[in-house]
């Protein structure tokens, strides 16, 4: 059975873990210590990683060379021995893998889907999706356009309402006070904002989220809802938008966003 964990690492990251029988692989290591003391006794399988920030692949040097194990990511980052690509499809702790293409934060950044068999019904699925999608927020633009990011959060958007989303950061006290101010009224943001004080009050994740939970508080997920691009185009003070469209909706969000 697949078992998804997370490992902290830094202030606010999480690398996660993933086991089935006595394979064991890490998603985005930026630190090599916290996952050599989680694994404790057994070896290190593989590495995912989503893109080339030094805080999702600061570890792995020393993890590839202490396990000799293969690196699975974009082929622009040093150190990936198993280069992958938008389509692709690999398997992975024996479960089918599949690569999607969501640039925005970077240019090479990847999103990793995993099923799980799920007898009797649709099969399970986790998303890492390292700093594309986070929980209520998404990642911020170091590289790609608005355009490439909202492409790539509705690509994301898309996928059944179930599916699991293992973001890579614990941002998402903050970025439920921007849904908040983004969006009044919507008490999913309300009630999922008290579901997370909660659990950080006492120093537990609030992560995994669901897709479907992110369609209904995330803001840069819901700018088709009329409310959200008004306040979209208040807080921009953009006269020239009188019927802004989505992308531009998005645009106003994270420049906000990035100033909340």
């Amino acid at each position: 059975m697949l078992k998804i964990s997370p490992i902290p690492a830094f202030s606010d990251n999480y690398i996660w873990h993933l086991t089935r029988g006595d394979e064991h692989w890490v998603v985005d290591p930026g630190d090599a210590r916290p996952v050599i003391e989680a694994l404790g006794d057994s070896a290190l399988s593989g590495i995912l990683i989503t893109h080339h920030h030094l805080d999702h692949t600061g570890g792995v040097a020393q993890l590839s060379t202490r396990f000799q194990c293969p690196v699975y990511g974009p082929a622009s980052i040093k150190g990936v021995t198993e280069p992958l690509t938008d389509g692709d499809q690999r398997e992975l702790l024996g479960l089918p893998l599949r690569v999607m293409a969501v640039p925005g934060h970077t240019l090479d950044h990847l999103a990793l889907l995993l099923e799980e068999e799920n007898p009797g019904g649709a099969p399970r699925a986790h998303l890492f999706c390292g700093d594309t999608l986070f929980a209520a927020g998404c990642g911020r633009l170091f590289e790609g356009t608005p355009a490439q990011m909202y492409a790539s959060l509705s690509k994301l958007g898309a996928l059944p309402p179930e599916t699991k989303v293992y973001c890579a950061h614990e941002y998402t006290l903050a970025n439920l006070h921007f849904a908040e101010a983004a969006e009044p009224g919507n008490t999913a943001i309300v009630n999922r904002l008290a579901e997370a004080e909660a659990l950080r009050a006492n120093d537990r994740p609030t992560l995994p989220s669901t897709i479907g939970e992110e369609l209904a508080t995330n803001p840069f997920l819901r700018c088709h809802i009329p409310a959200v691009a008004r306040r979209a185009l208040n807080h921009g003070a953009d006269g020239s938008l009188e019927n802004p469209d989505e992308v531009q909706v998005f645009t106003l969000l994270r420049s906000w966003k990035d100033n909340f």
